[in-house]
């Protein structure tokens, strides 16, 4: 990066009110004499995230990772919209994995959420001090300057000056107080709010863009690593005569587990490593290797059995969870009408399209890594923990990622490639096979979930019981986590979507055997199963248009604040849900074997509700149409929302139609994707998005929050064609596909 302005303590104090998000805006701060970017003449840096050259381009760093859902695009679009920039003098940088950018973990859909309003303040902030460096040139009152597109104009004379020629002058004016910042009105927008086309929209579709499994440097060699078919198992003993007989390879090295410090990181697996100068050769050499295995503890693992061991559980009572309303059981015995069902999610695997991969080299005090990761700091501290490695002496500079989905939040390949340098002296690429990737990853926990409910005279629900056995993701960082916890229960459990007089949650005991973690849209593919499948049949039993039924349960319009800066208002939910269902003409008359099913979602902040359209013949099930719509605030791009939510569908129907991790004797049973299947194009449905008009509101969560309906709308729509209850995925192992 190239020249900082000159920043004293005083201006840095002021500036700190933009890092609420733990950004560091002042880059040079004279207290400590420490400065964090180099100065370069000709270049005007007002902040780390712009930069604005003499000829008038400006390059916008983006601190959060592109991974296709278009942030790098996005948040620069903010800064370019308050800067008043013509967006053809614009770059984007991908910025290296550092703290001074704040927290940079790509996932949670949080990205737009937390740092949309620093980053409009950054591209504010640049334009205030142009406009300063205008006036000074011309002697004119601040007050009679303003931007417009690419050029700060005197609004009395009409004369403009182009923003490269204030380079030199800008950079000797004063950062703004925070307090003195101001921001754009809604109507004066120009890049947000609006649809924009991907900064790196040509090299997507000329294959010219660089993931991290594209990344080269002179030297490189290729690794392939054979780890234990059975999670956390070690190598005994191994034979490397064949392998090394493969040409090109070069070396064969074992791999201890490096097990992660309790309460961070995520460790890797070990294993035994081949190493050679192509991928090719260091994936035959692999398949040469003769390992004799220490299968350990979880070599009893069968997931079959787990499966009936949760639904046991669920069936019993369990750890009561804070919350709870009212006495259910004292309105069961009241009740009109009982319904119980119990309810099955299986493991999950991300397997995003571009395999786990990273390229390191380690040099004696310093690890340079190039990676496709969505969370680079973590990544950086996990190398300084189990390196023993200053943090400074560390970069990781991100590459953009072929999807990620939570999988490369997980930085266990990274380590594993800065093992492997260190090993042998030279920079060293780790490449995961499509099977690896399937039969040891981080995989989305399994469920068991029980749910009864009671029915007053009136048809109301009077009761709601529900019960969960889940393995935790707390699992991965603290040993004997055997219950799902309170951050993961808030995912739709502890706070659904609806108005229950008698409410309660219990949570069941559900130990981990693989290694868990959070996947797009987390905990609430588990409650937006249960719960949208059962109020389906609550309103069946109740004889009550599921829409209807969903509208009076969320009840009337309120507002619950909570602790969170987004409260959670139950109008919004059911103005999603009613143009869901206006858009799907929902209560037509269906032809023979369709069926239309609902489901909505709070999660992320945002309110989702899709309807889904189903045939069903010869007992196969068909996607026809889907109709989603989403409250989520303030929308930055609306052409990413759009992309987002089309993703959503895919994504979701993949996991219902064919998602299933399953494993024998500690071992996962599926390989690639034609075990683990995806949904192609010739399922693909038509997708219909509506966004609503909220952009006053806050901005909320986008990526995941449209994943959850999808899975419960299918097998609620499947019933309303047959009369077929689907209380356990994926359909194909109800031969539904």
């Amino acid at each position: 990066m190239s020249k900082i302005q000159q920043i004293n303590r005083r201006d840095f104090v002021k500036l700190f009110g933009l890092a609420s998000t733990g950004i560091i805006l002042g880059c040079n701060v004279s207290s400590n004499k420490k400065e964090f970017l180099p100065k370069v003449d000709g270049t005007f840096t007002p902040n780390l995230f712009v930069q604005i050259q003499k000829d008038g381009n400006i390059t916008l760093i983006a601190s959060r990772s592109e991974m296709g859902q278009g942030i790098k695009t996005s948040l620069a679009s903010a800064i370019a919209d308050e800067l008043e920039a013509d967006w053809q003098f614009i770059t984007v940088k991908q910025a290296t994995g550092n703290a001074k950018y704040g927290n940079q973990n790509t996932d949670g859909s949080r990205s737009v959420r937390t740092i949309l309003e620093p980053m409009r303040k950054m591209g504010a902030a640049s334009k205030m001090m142009l406009i300063t460096a205008a006036a000074k040139k011309w002697n004119v009152a601040e007050s009679i300057c303003k931007a417009e597109n690419h050029y700060i104009i005197n609004t009395n004379s009409g004369d403009k000056i182009f923003f490269g020629d204030l380079v030199d002058e800008a950079a000797k004016v004063a950062i703004p107080a925070d307090e003195n910042i101001k921001l754009k009105k809604v109507e004066d927008f120009k890049y947000i709010g609006k649809d924009l086309k991907s900064v790196d929209l040509k090299d997507f579709t000329h294959g010219t863009a660089t993931y991290g499994i594209d990344f080269r440097i002179p030297n490189l060699k290729f690794a392939a690593i054979a780890r234990c078919p059975v999670t956390y198992g070690t190598v005994r003993s191994f034979d490397s005569a064949d392998a090394e007989k493969v040409a090109g390879v070069e070396k064969v090295v074992k791999l201890n587990k490096m097990d992660p410090p309790i309460g961070q990181f995520f460790g890797a697996l070990g294993g035994v490593a081949v190493i050679a100068n192509n991928t090719w050769s260091a994936f035959q050499g692999k398949l040469e290797l003769d390992i004799e295995w220490n299968y350990g503890e979880n070599h009893s693992f069968n997931s079959d059995e787990y499966k009936k061991r949760l639904t046991q559980r669920v069936h019993q009572k369990a750890k009561l969870v804070p919350g709870k309303k009212g006495d259910v059981f004292t309105v069961f015995e009241e009740a009109d009408k009982i319904v119980e069902s119990t309810y099955h999610v299986p493991f999950l695997a991300h397997a995003p399209m571009e395999v786990p991969n990273a390229t390191a080299w380690f040099q004696e005090n310093k690890i340079e890594v190039w990676a496709p990761v969505q969370d680079p700091q973590t990544a950086r501290a996990e190398l300084a923990h189990f390196f023993e490695i200053p943090l400074e002496n560390i970069t990781v500079n991100v590459t953009m990622l072929g999807g990620g989905f939570g999988r490369k939040s997980k930085s266990d390949f990274v380590v594993e490639a800065v093992t492997l340098s260190k090993e042998m002296g030279t920079p060293i690429q780790v490449v995961w096979t499509r099977e690896d990737d399937i039969k040891h990853g981080f995989y989305h926990s399994t469920s068991a979930q029980y749910l009864k409910g009671s029915l007053d005279k009136n048809g109301n629900v009077s009761g709601w019981l529900q019960r969960l056995a889940m393995p935790s993701i707390a699992s991965i960082f603290k040993p004997l986590s055997d219950y799902a916890t309170g951050s993961e229960l808030n995912q739709g459990f502890t706070n659904n979507p609806y108005n229950l007089t008698n409410f309660r949650l219990e949570n069941a005991k559900a130990e981990a055997h693989v290694r868990i973690g959070w996947m797009r849209s987390v905990i609430n593919i588990h409650s937006g199963f249960g719960n949208n499948s059962f109020v389906d049949e609550l309103a069946n039993a109740a004889n009550v248009d599921p829409v209807q039924f969903h509208l009076d349960l969320i009840g009337k319009d309120r507002v619950i604040q909570g602790k969170s800066e987004h409260p959670y208002n139950s109008k919004r939910m059911k103005d999603v849900l009613i143009k869901s269902s206006q858009m799907a003409n929902w209560g037509r008359t269906l032809p023979e074997n369709h069926g239309l099913g609902v489901a909505i979602q709070y999660s992320f902040y945002s309110y989702v509700a899709t309807i889904v359209e189903v045939t069903v013949i010869d007992d196969k099930v068909k996607v026809k149409n889907t109709w989603t719509t989403i409250d989520c605030g303030l929308v930055l791009n609306k052409d990413n929302v759009k992309n987002q939510l089309e993703g959503s569908v895919f994504f979701g129907m993949s996991l219902a139609l064919y998602g299933k991790i399953s494993t024998t004797e500690g071992a996962v049973e599926q390989n690639n994707f034609f075990d683990y299947q995806m949904t192609r194009m010739k399922d693909a449905p038509n997708i219909h998005i509506h966004i609503m008009d909220k952009m006053n509101e806050k901005p909320t969560g986008v990526g995941e929050p449209g994943v959850p309906v999808i899975a419960p709308a299918i097998c609620n729509a499947i019933f309303n064609a047959t009369g077929k209850r689907v209380r356990s995925l994926p359909l194909i192992d109800a031969g539904l596909v």
